[in-house]
C-alpha cells in the first residue's frame, strides 16, 4: 500500500464536480478522483478548521464509531473498476477489525476529522496515477535569469501551454450524437 496525503481539492471548470488530489508522500506521484460538491466542501471544512453550527454526516459519523467503541485505524482507496473509485474504512472494534465499503470522498472525508492516515492500493496507484511532466525547459529559466524581461517568461508559459494544446485529442470529446 501507497501512504499518500491530501494535496488539494480542485475545482473542474467543466461542471460542478471538484477533484480531490492525493499525493504519494515518498515519490512525486499524484492520484486525481473526481468527487462531488458536498463531499468536497466536507473535506475543506476540515482540513480549514472552519467552525459548522451542526454537525456534518462526516462528523455524526465519527462521533457514532466512536461512541460504540470503534476506532478507525485507516482509509484504503483499494480499488479501481470501470473508472470508479471504491475505499475501505478500516475499524478496530472489540470484537476484531472490520472493514467498511465507502465511496473515496466519504471516506477521506472521515479519515481527515480523525486524523487516521490514508493509503493507495499498489496496482491503484499504478494504474491511475499521475506524475508531473518537467517544468518549462531550463533553456528559458536560464535566459530570464540574465535580465531579460519578463516578457520572455511569459512567453516561454505561453509556448508551454501552446505545446499542451497541440498534444490534445479533441476527437475525443466528441459526442456520438452528431445529426449531420
Amino acid at each position: 500500500m501507497v501512504r499518500v496525503e491530501i494535496d488539494s481539492i480542485r475545482v473542474s471548470l467543466m461542471s460542478q464536480d471538484r477533484v480531490v488530489v492525493l499525493k504519494d508522500v515518498n515519490s512525486d506521484r499524484y492520484l486525481p478522483i473526481w468527487i462531488g460538491a458536498f463531499e468536497a466542501e466536507a473535506i475543506r471544512v476540515e482540513l480549514q478548521g472552519v467552525p459548522v453550527t451542526r454537525p456534518l454526516t462526516h462528523d455524526l459519523l465519527k462521533t457514532v464509531i466512536l461512541e460504540l467503541g470503534g476506532t478507525v485505524e485507516r482509509i484504503v482507496v483499494n480499488d479501481l473498476r470501470n473508472d470508479i473509485f471504491f475505499a475501505r474504512v478500516v475499524i478496530q472494534t472489540e470484537n476484531g477489525q472490520i472493514e467498511i465499503d465507502a465511496r473515496p470522498s466519504d471516506a477521506i472525508a472521515l479519515g481527515v476529522r480523525l486524523h487516521v492516515p490514508i493509503y493507495v492500493a499498489d496496482a491503484v496507484m499504478d494504474r491511475a496515477a499521475i506524475e508531473p511532466e518537467e517544468e518549462v525547459s531550463t533553456e528559458f529559466e536560464s535566459e530570464a535569469d540574465e535580465g531579460l524581461s519578463d516578457d520572455l517568461t511569459e512567453e516561454a508559459d505561453l509556448s508551454a501551454f501552446s505545446d499542451f494544446l497541440s498534444k490534445l485529442n479533441l476527437d475525443d470529446l466528441e459526442g456520438d450524437d452528431n445529426d449531420d
